[in-house]
C-alpha cells in the first residue's frame, strides 16, 4: 500500500510558483523557523515577498532537535494570533516542529499531551519548505520531538501531520556549510536503506529507493568539494525527497533508535548519529536484506565492498563518551522505541550493546 497526500512541487522556483496553492491553505500563516536557516538560504525572503498582505506572524524559536516546550509555544502564539495554517521553513527540525504544533493548536494539546496521537482529532493545513536535503519531512507524516524534562528524543506518526504542500527548492541548500551537508545527506541514505531493511518495506517504491541512494552515492562527494554546484544540490534535494517518500511507508528501524541516545546525551547531529553505526546495521541484518541491498547497489553497478569504501572515506566521525554506564541506561531505551518492530531480524540487547560497544 502506498498513501502520500502530500502535493509536491520541485525544482528552482518553486515557492513563487506556488503561490496559488499556498492562497488556497489560509488567511494568515504561522512561520515556524529556526533562527538564521530560513533566512540564510533565501527562503524566508521569497515567501515574505508574496506573503506580506497576509501579515504573517514568524516563529522563529525552534532549536535543532525540537523540545515539546518551543511546540506548547507555538501553538498558543497560534491560536492568540488567530493563524489557520503554519508553514514551516528549515532543516527537519522547524518542519517536524510545524507539524506538531499544527496538531498542538487545533486539538489544543497542552506539554503532557503532544505524543497521545489519539488525541489528534484535526489539524490545520502545513507546509513545508526544506532548506536542507536530509530528513526528507516534507513528504513524511512523522515528528521527531525532544521532552527535555527527562532527556528522551522520540517522534510519533499520524496521517494529519502530512504536509499539504510540500516545496523543494535546491537553491535553497547552497548556504549549507560542508558539515551540514555531510550529516544531512547521510540522513536520506538511512532512510532510503531503511526501506529495505523495514519489515514494512513497500516495493511499490523500490526504483525511488534505488535511485536515491545512486544520487547520494554519486553527488555527495560532489556537494562536498563544490558547495555551489547546483546540480549535485538538486541531486541531493531529489535523494531527500525519495527518502521521506519512503519512510513514510515502511518507516525508520534500529538504526535510528540507537542513534537518538547519541543525540540526546553527546548531541551528535542526527544524521551523523545514523552514519556511524550504518556500516554496523548492514551487518547485523544482512543474512535478512543481502538480495535486496544488492539489488540497490547493482542497479548502478555498485557492491557492498565499494559501498563500504565510500562510506569510509567520508571519515564520520563524532565526539562521544560512551562506557558500561551509559549503554546500561540506553539499551533498554533503545530496546522500547516503536521502531524495533520494523527490524527484519530480532535485534536483542546484546546487539544494541554490541554496537554502543563498537563506537567506544
Amino acid at each position: 500500500m502506498y498513501y502520500l497526500p502530500t502535493r509536491i512541487i520541485f525544482g528552482e522556483h518553486a515557492l513563487p510558483s506556488s503561490q496559488a496553492q499556498i492562497a488556497g491553505l489560509g488567511s494568515k500563516a504561522l512561520i515556524v523557523t529556526g533562527k538564521s536557516s530560513a533566512a540564510r538560504s533565501g527562503a524566508l525572503d521569497e515567501l515574505l515577498n508574496f506573503l506580506a498582505v497576509q501579515n504573517p506572524v514568524i516563529y522563529d524559536g525552534i532549536s535543532e532537535n525540537p523540545h515539546l516546550e518551543s511546540v506548547v509555544t507555538g501553538a498558543d502564539l497560534m491560536r492568540e494570533q488567530d493563524c489557520d495554517y503554519v508553514i514551516g521553513i528549515g532543516g527537519g527540525s522547524p518542519l517536524d516542529a510545524a507539524k506538531a504544533i499544527s496538531l498542538a493548536a487545533a486539538n489544543k494539546l497542552g506539554i503532557d499531551d503532544i505524543y497521545r496521537t489519539d488525541l489528534f482529532k484535526r489539524a490545520f493545513p502545513i507546509v513545508a519548505v526544506p532548506t536542507t536535503s536530509g530528513t526528507g519531512s516534507e513528504a513524511t507524516q512523522y515528528a521527531v520531538l525532544t521532552d527535555s524534562r527527562i532527556g528522551k528524543k522520540a517522534g510519533w506518526g499520524h496521517a494529519l501531520a502530512f504536509p499539504a504542500l510540500a516545496i523543494v527548492d535546491p537553491r535553497y541548500t547552497l548556504s549549507l556549510s560542508y558539515h551540514v551537508t555531510l550529516n544531512t545527506a547521510i540522513d536520506a541514505l538511512s532512510h532510503l536503506l531503511e526501506g529495505l531493511y523495514s519489515r514494512l518495506r513497500e516495493p511499490l517504491i523500490f526504483p525511488l529507493i534505488h535511485k536515491g541512494i545512486e544520487l547520494i552515492v554519486k553527488h555527495l562527494p560532489i556537494a562536498l568539494n563544490d558547495p555551489q554546484n547546483l546540480e549535485a544540490r538538486t541531486a541531493l534535494s531529489q535523494a531527500s525527497l525519495y527518502g521521506g517518500m519512503t519512510i513514510a511507508q515502511g518507516s525508520t528501524t534500529l538504526q535510528h533508535s540507537i542513534g537518538y541516545p547519541l543525540t540526546t546525551a553527546f548531541n551528535v547531529p542526527h544524521g551523523l548519529a545514523n552514519g556511524i553505526v550504518m556500516k554496523q546495521m548492514m551487518e547485523l541484518y544482512w543474512p535478512e536484506v543481502d538480495g535486496l541491498i544488492d539489488s540497490a547497489f547493482g542497479s548502478f553497478d555498485y557492491n557492498l565492498q565499494q559501498f563500504y569504501d565510500w562510506l569510509d572515506k567520508l571519515e564520520l566521525r563524532a565526539e562521544m563518551r560512551i562506557d558500561e554506564d551509559f549503554i546500561a541506561s540506553k539499551v533498554p531505551e533503545v530496546m522500547a522505541s516503536r521502531n524495533m518492530a520494523n527490524n527484519p531480524v530480532l535485534a536483542s540487547p546484546d546487539d544494541v550493546a554490541k554496537i554502543y560497544r563498537s563506537l567506544m
